[in-house]
């Protein structure tokens, strides 16, 4: 186990020299109400693929989630294109918003449990199998939508989700956060946390302990397609038009929250905390490139850049250097209680 985690730190620090360049470059309106409550958000879409992601790379064999975006985008156009045809928005905003949750999520359960059960029963390497289903899934939305963008509109209680607020904080934020608070929860102190981490440290020791592999897999990556769905949920809550192609970039941008966080690709380890932080900063400096006015192709430069420097960071255990107490994490069976979320 750590007693200091040094992403942790790295991520705190980036933070707040993020937060100090922004108020430098733009006057100090980078940390007005308005732009604070701007990048808030923002962040809940992406931040929830990412969990996804940091779970399927946690719980190991190679595994990846690609399929993301796209199962987020079919759950929205799904929700839109079949409740849509029963019922009006503005007639009955309560059950056109009811109905759109539940459609998204269920298409959310089924999308990642063909993933759970592909890569689990098949066999399938997890990067092939989520490169697959990605396809599938943005196939399928073509389909439904023809190619188009569907109007999901602004029913009330929907509308609520993506652009109110509570006390300030934008309700999508506030859901993001108790989303990966209930994740981080389970991954520390319930035996599918334990067993999802060992799994991925370790698949033999997993195995002679005799803990359910498929079905962790299954879980997992059922977990996963609901975070997608509630993606989706957020994205058509926010733009009120939900289409098959929207956020392509989502699928790097979720992959470099995870590596940012620490996320171990070889699985095994992964904190929630970590994830929840490097989406807060990825955002931030997104916002700060455009204060600067500089345009989107910087900004895809400097993602791609942090990419890789993170990516060197974790190869080379550099953060090591702010976590002084670390010692080595061993791959025997711990308690809950001895890991972080």
């Amino acid at each position: 186990m750590r007693t200091k985690d040094g992403h942790l730190t790295v991520l705190v620090a980036l933070i707040i020299v993020l937060m100090t360049a922004g108020a430098i470059v733009s006057g100090g309106n980078y940390l007005s109400l308005f732009n604070l409550q701007s990048m808030a958000g923002q962040v809940p879409e992406i931040g929830l693929l990412a969990i996804g992601v940091m779970l399927a790379m946690s719980v190991g064999n190679g595994g990846i989630e690609l399929s993301g975006i796209a199962l987020a985008n079919l759950s929205g156009v799904a929700a839109a294109t079949l409740v849509s045809s029963h019922l009006s928005a503005s007639a009955d905003p309560g059950m056109f918003s009811l109905f759109f949750i539940l459609v998204a999520l269920a298409v959310g359960v089924l999308g990642g449990l063909l993933n759970g059960l592909l890569i689990a029963y098949l066999k399938i390497t997890a990067i092939l199998c989520t490169l697959g289903t990605q396809m599938f899934f943005i196939g399928l939305a073509v389909v439904l939508s023809d190619g188009r963008s569907v109007r999901v509109g602004a029913p009330g209680p929907l509308y609520e989700i993506g652009n109110g607020y509570l006390l300030e904080i934008p309700i999508s934020f506030l859901l993001f956060i108790a989303v990966a608070c209930a994740i981080g929860f389970v991954l520390r102190y319930t035996p599918f946390g334990l067993w999802l981490m060992l799994n991925g440290s370790n698949p033999k020791a997993s195995e002679y302990a005799g803990f359910p592999q498929n079905k962790v897999i299954i879980a997992t990556y059922t977990v996963s397609g609901v975070l997608s769905s509630l993606a989706g949920i957020i994205i058509a809550a926010r733009t009120i038009n939900v289409k098959w192609d929207y956020g392509t970039s989502y699928l790097l941008v979720a992959i470099l929250i995870a590596v940012m966080a620490g996320v171990r690709p070889e699985g095994g380890y992964g904190r929630v905390v970590c994830v929840v932080l490097s989406a807060i900063a990825l955002q931030m400096m997104s916002s700060m490139l455009n204060f600067m006015g500089l345009s989107n192709f910087v900004r895809d430069f400097a993602w791609g850049a942090l990419l890789l420097g993170f990516l060197a960071i974790g190869r080379f255990r550099l953060t090591d250097f702010f976590s002084p107490q670390a010692r080595p994490v061993t791959t025997s069976v711990q308690s809950p209680q001895a890991r972080k979320p």
